[in-house]
């Protein structure tokens, strides 16, 4: 018998030793550890003030609150001015209302067609700034 039959070696793995007839030790266990344990006390202790909901945790996220409605609001002020400056401005400009586009009045058009891509185009908007501030609040706390 050679030498490379004759069991597991390098290059060898145990399924191998075991269809040959020769049986190796069993693979050995590996320990998977998800928390890395070097973490920063600084990152830890805002951590728990956070989960704990002390004033200064409260505090944290109540500022990443009043971050995110001020933007909500801001940017539904923008959605109503100009949603509802469409009417105003066709009371104050009646020559726009003779206006047409491929056979359809112009008014017609603005109130029928243009809310969706404004509206669209204000939530994707609000998403972008949602994300930015949720951003900025983690690197806060990772600090």
């Amino acid at each position: 018998m050679s030498r490379h039959s004759a069991g597991a070696g390098p290059g060898r793995s145990p399924r191998d030793s075991q269809e040959n007839g020769v049986a190796g030790p069993p693979p050995r266990r590996k320990r998977v550890v998800l928390a890395d344990s070097r973490a920063p006390v600084t990152v830890l202790r805002t951590v728990v003030e956070l989960e704990e909901q002390t004033s200064y945790g409260e505090e944290l996220v109540r500022g990443f609150i009043r971050i995110q409605f001020r933007t909500a609001v801001r940017l539904a002020l923008l959605a109503a001015v100009l949603l509802c400056g469409l009417p105003v401005l066709f009371y104050f400009v009646p020559a726009i209302s003779d206006i047409t586009v491929a056979g359809v009045r112009l008014p017609w058009l603005l109130l029928g067609v243009a809310p969706f891509p404004v509206l669209f185009g204000i939530g994707y908007w609000y998403n972008v700034l949602a994300e930015r501030h949720e951003r900025d609040f983690v690197d806060m706390v990772e600090k």
